[in-house]
């Protein structure tokens, strides 16, 4: 498939379950390429990822839920908790973190850049993600990337004996395609690009 074709067909899909074609081994495979081949600034692979399957797929989306349940009133819960048991559903979860000592390493080798390297970082952990995104895409498994961070990072943090220098940046949950994403809309690309010769 052609790489514009595989960036097309990655969308969110929000309706995944746990029949999944390949086997975990695979997709770790499949994840740990497409993040180790994604390019960071000065080449400092800052991007860090926790892949979680199974019983620890299930206990990640239970500190999302309980850490929800004590932020959002009673009568909004229930839909929030709808949400939480769809993600649940799926197959796994990537917990996409940027090291921080890394960042701080980069700061005091490259001193006049080092503004920037906070803000390159995120460019690392989103080029890491779509990448990911897209080679799972590729492979018709469905996924969504979620921000629950930073209310959840003590606990996951905890639970996963994640070391204190990773900060968490997104979760991309993801497993088999049981129903199709909605219709995409594109704003005039008048709007958004322009072109000069």
């Amino acid at each position: 498939m052609a790489f514009l074709d595989q960036i097309k067909q990655r969308r969110s899909i929000y309706s995944i379950g746990k029949n999944v074609e390949l086997d975990q081994a695979e997709i770790e495979k499949i994840i740990k390429d497409a993040v180790k081949h994604s390019p960071s600034s000065f080449n400092s692979q800052t991007s860090r990822v926790v892949i979680l399957f199974g019983q620890s797929h299930d206990t990640f989306w239970h500190i999302v839920r309980e850490t929800l349940r004590d932020l959002v009133s009673a009568d909004a819960f229930e839909s929030t908790n709808s949400k939480i048991n769809a993600f649940a559903a799926g197959y796994g979860t990537a917990l996409f973190y940027e090291d921080q000592n890394v960042v701080k390493s980069m700061q005091e080798q490259f001193a006049l850049y080092a503004d920037n390297f906070p803000v390159w970082s995120e460019h690392s952990s989103a080029i890491a993600q779509f990448a990911t995104w897209t080679a799972l895409a590729e492979k018709n498994i469905g996924a969504s990337l979620q921000h629950y961070n930073p209310i959840i990072d003590e606990e996951v943090a905890q639970t996963f004996e994640i070391p204190s220098h990773w900060k968490l940046r997104a979760q991309l949950v993801f497993g088999s395609i049981e129903a199709p994403a909605g219709e995409k809309t594109f704003m005039d690309d008048a709007e958004r690009f322009k072109t000069f010769a």
